[in-house]
């Protein structure tokens, strides 16, 4: 077993190869998990749609071409019976999270973001089977909310569950957490690729955990196969090889959908927060949180079917031109706003789901829309497909600060990469529309606030929550600089002396600063210990006598208590200290 164990226990790697070696075991461990986890779900989802929204609700959603016929699905039949559905299956899966696992509420890819960051062995192992069957009562009775995820926590809580019973080390942990998080979202949507980058990017606003690619592509492609090998290969939206870029005049529509979609991915995230805060301040019980939004889900669904479920279907439908066109320019235009509001009732109340799913479909319905109020004008394309697909990576991969990974992810779904150049210029002005705002709350800025974050070794509760937590104002602060201290050397006339050094005893230092106290009592031992070597040498002084009467005189004692401050005076007397112990060691 410990033999097991040393093999399967990566270390911190040095270089590429290093990487690949000692990663390559336990990263195909974490794919396996990821993967075995993601089947699991998937069959759940896909059990309780059937008989929940499809039996009970007497409604069929449309499908798409890798997990179906890619069908406009059916009418609704029992259409009193969609917001009974859609409530009774929130309540069940509120009373279950709030009696069982609190944590396995909302959207489950924060939660695993900020168990990277803070504490990557805290996830309890309980939490993954809440989160299946959670996540598959919400969605599969018509909840707003996607699959990745639930998928992410799932793999993330598992994962985190085996480091911590390994004994892995802390920064190894956080690179397997994070791994197991980027193949949970590549394999349930067939993207390997897409899915470890993603990994490395969902971690930061402004940056991407390099460490973490090497053991991200190596789970990402095992779990890909894993799931795979039960659900085929097939992407998603099928292989949609018809559509490519050749007009460069197409580019300034793309930027013009940049836009459009900045916009909407910025009203998402705000919207969602601010329902959030919204129902936290209802003070309901936290099991009927979910029912009340539930409700309106169902309600809302009556109106706009594609408010309900997980909303890839009707992508798919609005990559065709005629179907499109049948459809009316109202519901068009409603569709993206629709989708903000259910996943906002849907998960923001509570309720278990990921926002991954509907920032694309919301992103994709922005697309479409575009694609109709242009329809006909020059550069314009004869079919709406380019326009969904670059409206899913701009709206989604700017709210989300992980472009690269969303470019590479919705091309793996689609089965179709020539769609890289406007899809790059659509994120690019996309984001910076989106600015600081992000879908993720606990993402940090870049690798330097991470370093800091993850040098406190504690779990830092957020300071505020929404958009608003996402921007630069909601990191770590340093403690305020203290007022400045009377000199110990001139307490009678009250002049100031030098002006202390203050040192943080919060803060990303605090590992730093709380030796102090050590550091100064061993400064003032020495420094006695040379006074009293100083004084037996000196002729005429005994050791009876007290050893202020020294030539030297000793550094007064520092009580290890006492506030951290080290002034210049200090500094000088400990190093002059330290030069006569040496001295006086010399052999005469």
């Amino acid at each position: 077993m410990r033999r097991f164990r040393r093999a399967l226990v990566p270390h911190r790697p040095k270089a590429f190869r290093d990487s690949l070696n000692r990663w390559l075991l336990m990263g195909v461990v974490i794919g396996v998990i990821s993967g075995v986890g993601a089947i699991i779900f998937y069959f759940c989802l896909h059990t309780g749609t059937r008989l929940l929204l499809e039996g009970l609700g007497g409604y069929t959603p449309p499908g798409t071409i890798g997990e179906g016929d890619g069908g406009s699905g059916s009418g609704m039949t029992r259409p009193w019976a969609i917001p009974l559905v859609v409530t009774g299956g929130a309540l069940a899966s509120g009373i279950l999270v709030h009696l069982v696992a609190p944590s396995a509420k909302g959207h489950g890819t924060d939660n695993a973001i900020k168990a990277v960051h803070h504490d990557p062995t805290g996830l309890r192992g309980k939490v993954a089977a809440v989160k299946i069957i959670a996540s598959s009562l919400v969605i599969g009775s018509g909840g707003s909310g996607g699959r990745e995820g639930p998928t992410a926590q799932i793999s993330a809580t598992v994962v985190s569950s085996l480091c911590k019973r390994l004994h892995i080390p802390t920064p190894d942990s956080r690179i397997a957490v994070s791994a197991a998080m980027a193949s949970g979202i590549g394999a349930i949507f067939r993207a390997p690729l897409g899915g470890a980058l993603l990994g490395a990017e969902l971690l930061y606003r402004d940056d991407l955990e390099s460490d973490a690619i090497m053991p991200s592509l190596i789970s990402s492609i095992v779990a890909f196969v894993v799931f795979g090998s039960v659900y085929g290969f097939v992407p998603i939206f099928g292989s949609l090889s018809g559509v490519e870029f050749s007009q460069p005049l197409q580019l300034l529509w793309f930027v013009v959908l940049g836009l459009a979609a900045g916009l909407m991915g910025r009203l998402y995230a705000t919207v969602f927060y601010k329902g959030s805060d919204l129902f936290t301040r209802l003070a309901l019980p936290g099991w009927l949180s979910p029912a009340v939004g539930g409700l309106c889900v169902g309600l809302l669904g009556l109106v706009v079917p594609a408010a309900l479920g997980t909303g890839y279907g009707d992508v798919q439908q609005e990559m065709y031109a005629d179907t499109l066109s049948r459809m009316s320019l109202l519901v068009v235009l409603v569709i993206p706003f629709a989708k903000i509001a259910s996943t906002t009732l849907s998960i923001g109340s509570g309720g278990s789901g990921g926002v991954f799913g509907p920032g694309m479909v919301i992103g994709g319905a922005t697309g479409a829309a575009m694609w109709r109020l242009l329809e006909g004008l020059p550069g314009i394309p004869a079919s709406p497909m380019s326009f969904v697909i670059v409206g899913m990576i701009a709206c989604f991969g700017s709210v989300a600060h992980a472009p690269l990974g969303m470019m590479l992810m919705v091309g793996e779904m689609t089965g179709n990469l020539s769609l890289l150049a406007p899809g790059m210029i659509a994120v690019a002005v996309a984001s910076r529309v989106v600015g600081e705002v992000s879908i993720y709350t606990s993402q940090l800025q870049d690798r330097l606030e991470g370093r800091k974050v993850h040098a406190m070794g504690r779990v830092t509760p957020p300071t505020a929550t929404g958009p608003a937590a996402a921007t630069p104002s909601s990191r770590p602060t340093p403690e305020a600089p203290r007022p400045e201290s009377t000199s110990p050397e001139s307490p009678a006339t009250g002049s100031r002396g030098p002006e202390p050094t203050v040192l943080e005893t919060t803060g990303p230092l605090a590992a730093i600063t709380g030796r102090i106290p050590i550091i100064r009592e061993e400064i003032a031992r020495r420094s006695r210990d040379a006074g009293a070597t100083s004084s037996s040498r000196v002729p005429g002084v005994g050791a009876d006598q007290p050893a202020a009467e020294s030539s030297t005189p000793a550094s007064p004692s520092v009580d290890p208590s006492a506030p951290v401050l080290v002034t210049a005076r200090e500094r000088r007397r400990a190093l002059l200290a330290r030069v006569g112990t040496r001295a006086d060691s010399r052999p005469h």
